[in-house]
Order: structure tokens, then sequence, then C-alpha cells
């Protein structure tokens, strides 16, 4: 009897966005990583359609960590009526209990903040899911423990170390004798907060991010990157917003503030950090110690170094004090959060900077203003951008182009095929170009929507 794998490409393609694989094998529909859309205005309204696939059919779904757009979706996906498990890393089941919620909160939000002030196209607007519909998702999560077998019907399933974030791994299937492995995404080896991603074990396919494919990260130290930004904007007694990542660059960024503070590298001002959920990852982090590589030091200073604005009308306040002071908000690519806020408040001040510490999607507020927009539109405002705008390059925590190619080369042996996903473009073609030039391996970036049959 024939035996093969479908596998079919729902998101991540021609973007780092909307990750979501469907794969059929060993008589089971499992979706691998079920991410938002975000960016671009016609790839987010793909959030709003339904999946071309009928959602009772999928038997499970495979996290490979907790970032939206690679969980922002489940809650759509139960509401809709999945009724499987959802299978992630402990860390990862964690790390979506207070990111999941806060997306949902913030859709409301946003749908009422549109409501009453009347900038939305719909009558009334509505949020994309609640709370709620995220706390019942939820209640689906399946966490295991890396490197534990484990089984979805005749499927057999490991997570391995990714880096990236707490909780990231790479999720190996195997079925019918068949492997087939999702990179998720993958961190570097010399992170300074997590540790290397495991080597890439042996597979017959394998579907690899490529987020910087075309480009390689400066040799250089995340501090001393960080630090004259900081101290040029604090001499002049401006405001730092910090646009972050609640989990995972939130805390790369506090950790380096507070080792700056602790050698007067940077003047001894407050700091705050306006994320509650950021805040909980820090403790969660606090409480995964074994899964990144910082000491028990650098592990108290980062929790200790900011104060943290726990409610809207301390949010507010902030607005209305004067610098100098960093604060570190969400959501990092400035396209939600109470970091708008503060955009909206700093951002018309020469004196102040808007710092940004991580990927820029296209079509996100982030892009345009490292792009060198001179306003932005916010809460249906066209904001001024007259504050200084920089961008950290030192500070991802995804593989460059050489990384990406060191982890593949790391394979005991070259997978039959290789899918080049979660990338825009120019970067994905990139990356193709050099697994087949330098690796000499079968490799394609597929479509959106894009069926093969891997037998």
């Amino acid at each position: 009897m024939l035996r093969f794998m479908k596998l079919q490409f729902l998101g991540a393609t021609g973007t780092v966005t909307g990750s979501k694989y469907l794969l059929e094998a060993g008589g089971q529909r499992v979706l691998v990583d079920c991410g938002l859309f975000q960016g671009f205005k016609q790839l987010r309204l793909r959030n709003w359609t339904r999946l071309p696939v009928a959602v009772k059919s999928i038997d499970a779904v495979v996290l490979t960590h907790a970032h939206i757009d690679h969980s922002g979706y489940l809650p759509l996906l139960v509401k809709n009526g999945f009724q499987g498990k959802v299978w992630c890393t402990r860390s990862t089941a964690d790390l979506c209990a207070i990111l999941l919620p806060d997306a949902g909160h913030l859709q409301e939000e946003e749908a009422r903040y549109a409501n009453r002030h009347g900038y939305s196209r719909h009558t009334p607007a509505l949020p994309l899911f609640s709370a709620d519909d995220a706390r019942e998702a939820l209640k689906r999560l399946h966490p295991v423990d890396f490197d534990h077998e484990f089984r979805i019907g005749r499927l057999v399933l490991r997570f391995q170390a990714a880096g990236h974030i707490l909780g990231a791994a790479s999720a190996l299937i195997e079925a019918d004798g068949k492997r087939i492995l999702f990179s998720g995404d993958l961190g570097r080896p010399n992170d300074p907060l997590m540790r290397a991603p495991a080597p890439m074990p042996q597979t017959d396919f394998a579907v690899v991010e490529s987020t910087y494919g075309d480009r390689k990260h400066p040799a250089i130290d995340p501090e001393a990157e960080l630090e004259p930004l900081l101290a040029r904007a604090l001499a002049r007694r401006g405001v730092v917003v910090i646009p972050a990542f609640a989990v995972g660059r939130a805390q790369a960024l506090l950790l380096h503030i507070a080792r700056l503070k602790a050698r007067a590298a940077i003047p001894d001002v407050p700091v705050f950090l306006n994320s509650p959920m950021a805040a909980e990852a820090t403790r969660i982090y606090q409480n995964h110690s074994s899964e990144h590589s910082i000491g028990l030091d650098d592990c108290r200073a980062l929790g200790r170094v900011a104060t943290v604005v726990s409610t809207p009308e301390e949010s507010k306040a902030l607005n209305f004090r004067g610098g100098p002071m960093i604060i570190v908000s969400a959501s990092g690519m400035a396209t939600g959060g109470r970091v708008l806020h503060h955009i909206s408040s700093f951002a018309r001040d020469a004196n102040n900077l808007i710092l940004f510490a991580g990927y820029q999607a296209g079509g996100t507020r982030g892009a345009a203003m490292i792009a060198g927009a001179t306003s932005v539109k916010i809460h249906g405002e066209y904001v001024p951008i007259r504050a200084d705008v920089a961008q950290l390059l030192s500070a991802s925590s995804h593989a460059d182009g050489d990384e990406l190619l060191a982890w593949m080369r790391s394979s005991p042996k070259a997978p039959k095929h290789v899918f080049i996903t979660h990338g825009e473009p120019s970067a994905a073609d990139a990356l193709r170009h050099r697994v087949e030039e330098e690796l000499g391996w079968s490799c394609e970036v597929p479509d959106y929507l894009g069926e093969f049959e891997l037998t």
C-alpha cells in the first residue's frame, strides 16, 4: 500500500505571520501552528474568513510556541467547532494562558474604542474573538515535556528545543515510517537569554522558517548597540518608548537595561514596564529557569529593574509624566496595545526616541516608522512622527541566514525535500537559493493554500 503524507500551507507563505500547516498522515488531520495574520490589511482580512478545511475534521493542533502569529487563531478555531487537543510544551501552555486572553481583551477594547469614536467602517465594530473565547481555547491545551514522545493516533511526535522564546520547539512528526520536521521559529546559537536550538534531526521532509533568510545579523553586542541610543535620548531628558513583544523581547530588554544601569553606562532613570502580560511573562521566565541561559542574579535583575504599570489609569498617567524615562510596552510591531497611546503622546516631540527592538512585518506601524513615515494612523487620527526612530539590529531572537544554514547542516542526513516558509518573499527565496546551492538539497517556497503529497 502506498503511504503518503499530505501537506497544505494555510499561512506563513509570503509573510512572517499566520503560521498554519495542515498535515494529513497516519489517518489523522493535524494543524501545526494556529496563528493570526498580521500586517497588511489583505493579510489581516484572512483572519475573518473561514479556514478552507472543515474545522471539526481537524483531529489535533500542535503548537511550536506561544507567539500570536503561531497561536492567536486558536480561540477562533475552538469557537468554530474544533474539539481536539492542542499539544505544546509546558512553558508554551503557561505563556498561552496570558497571551491568548490578552489578545481577546485587546480585540474587545479596540472594537469598543472604534464604536465610541466612530472610526470603524463597520457598525458596530466587532472583535475577532473575545477574552472568553480565548479562555475556552485554553481548556484544549495538553502540555508535554521536551524530547518526550507522544502519540496522536498512529502519529508519533516529539518537541525539541528551538531557542527563540521560552517553550519554543521544533516539532518532529512520524507516520508510517516517514518523518516531517516543522522548525517553528528558530533562535540564535548565542542568544543572551535563550539556550541554542537543538541540532536538526534526521527527517524526510522539513518546513523551515526564513524570517531573516536574506540577512546576516551584525556582530555587535546588544548592550553596545543599546547604550548610545538610550544615553543620547536620556541626556536631552527625553522619553524612550520601546515597543516590545511581551514574551521574549521584553525580558531581554529588561536584562540589558538592568546591566547598563548596574555599570552606570546609562543614567539611573525610571523604567516602566507597561504591559501586565510582559510582567506575567517575566515571572514565567523566572519559573522555568532550566530553559534559558541566564543565571539567578540576572534573572532577579530583569524582574526588578522596572516598575510594573498595572492599571489603565497608571498607563494614562505616564503620558503626562516628563522625561527622562524609559517605557517598555507591547505590542512589538505597534499593531495594538498600550504602546499606541505612548507613541501618540511622545512621538510628537523631537527630544524623544521610539526604539523598535524586533522584526517589523510589512504593513505594520512599526515597519512604516522604520521606513521614515512622517505620520502614522492611531485610533483614527494621524500622529506626526517628530521623535527619533531607531531599530535595534542586534536584538533579534530569530536565526539569520547563516545560522539557519548551519542548523540545517547539523542534520545527520539530507531530507528529501525542504519547504521554506515564514518569511517575506525576498527572504524566503534567498534562503531557498542558498539551500539549493550550498547544501544541494531539494527545496521550494510554497504558495498560499498550496498542497503537496509527500510520497
